[in-house]
């Protein structure tokens, strides 16, 4: 192999993602020659539209560097595993890697001048918070009731510019709303761009749990290369996987889609997991929560049983009402 191609977003922080996976090849195979190939997807490059547009996640991050990698232009790609549908599969491409677990839960990020004390004062009233992720509006609408929850678009280092600079958020109909006040956005993501300082206050899973997949970087690369299979595994992270295959699980048996405010988060202590799940209704009035203890070499059999749980409890309306129609 002369050259090991990897694809990804051309966004800071997908870049910084995806040069940390060249390091850890680099050391694992000081061999390789890694090349770092940059697309500019549909998500990244309309920033106005909600990602429900694009087919979700899915279809705006991910879908134009799979066919990069089906056409043979591509080794493998990175993706946030977040933002990978998890209830379907994709033919002829597999989660190759997956990289040991940044720290996974979201932040308050407040534009500069405003206290925290200030914001949480009558539950949010006459403050605007900023987020693309229904998850995250649907749980922050519960712990901020009386705050604004608005479209908020761009990639973390460009939501905070728009944030500190007051700047409206462009929607697809020619409106705009904002500026907002606050956003709520994932530690990780914060961390990669170097705007860690910018956490006002990190949210505790209990008040608002992660999305699935949230903090671990996957590579995916075509199911049948052998090859790229063998150099990606020296970078695979065995508890990270384990993690992932019990919180995939769970939108597998839900069948949520792109729209469906669903969180999942896997830990392990020696050799049980633990994994809570649960799913809100937009407006988070309504929340249905299931959590489940197992064997940690049996991921897939606890996300089964969390998310048979969450059916039984009526989850599936929740999900077919955030459907879009």
């Amino acid at each position: 192999m002369t050259r090991f191609r990897i694809g990804t977003r051309k966004s800071t922080m997908a870049l910084a993602q995806t040069e940390e996976i060249a390091r850890r090849l680099q050391a694992a195979i000081p061999s390789l020659d890694i090349e770092i190939v940059k697309f500019e997807t549909t998500g990244d490059s309309d920033q106005t539209s909600k990602l429900l547009t694009h087919g979700g996640k899915g279809g705006a991050f991910v879908a134009e560097i799979r066919r990069a990698m089906l056409d043979g232009r591509l080794h493998a790609a990175m993706h946030s595993l977040k933002d990978m549908p998890g209830n379907e599969e994709t033919p002829g491409l597999v989660i190759a890697a997956l990289l040991s677990r940044d720290p996974p839960g979201d932040v308050l990020v407040l534009r500069r001048g405003l206290s925290l004390d200030e914001f949480r004062k009558d539950g949010g009233r006459g403050f605007k918070i900023g987020t693309n992720a229904v998850r995250r509006a649907a749980y922050a609408r519960r712990l901020f009731p009386q705050a604004e929850l608005i479209h908020f678009r761009g990639a973390a280092d460009t939501r905070i510019r728009k944030l500190d600079n007051g700047e409206l958020q462009r929607l697809p109909d020619g409106g705009a709303v904002g500026p907002a006040d606050a956003l709520i956005m994932a530690r990780s993501g914060l961390e990669r761009v170097g705007l860690s300082d910018r956490a006002s206050f990190d949210f505790a899973a209990a008040d608002m749990l992660p999305a699935v997949g949230q903090g671990i970087v996957a590579v995916e690369c075509p199911s049948l290369d052998w090859e790229t299979r063998r150099i990606l595994a020296t970078i695979d992270d065995g508890a990270a996987r384990s993690c992932a295959d019990a919180e995939r699980e769970v939108l597998w048996v839900l069948n949520g889609h792109c729209n469906s405010p669903i969180a999942g988060f896997a830990t392990i202590d020696r050799d049980q997991m633990t994994l809570t799940a649960s799913v809100l209704d937009e407006d988070g009035g309504r929340f249905i929560e299931a959590q489940r203890a197992g064997p940690a070499d049996r991921p897939r059999e606890l996300g089964r049983a969390v998310g048979l749980e969450l059916l039984a409890n009526g989850a599936a309306e929740l999900i077919e009402r955030s459907r879009p129609r």
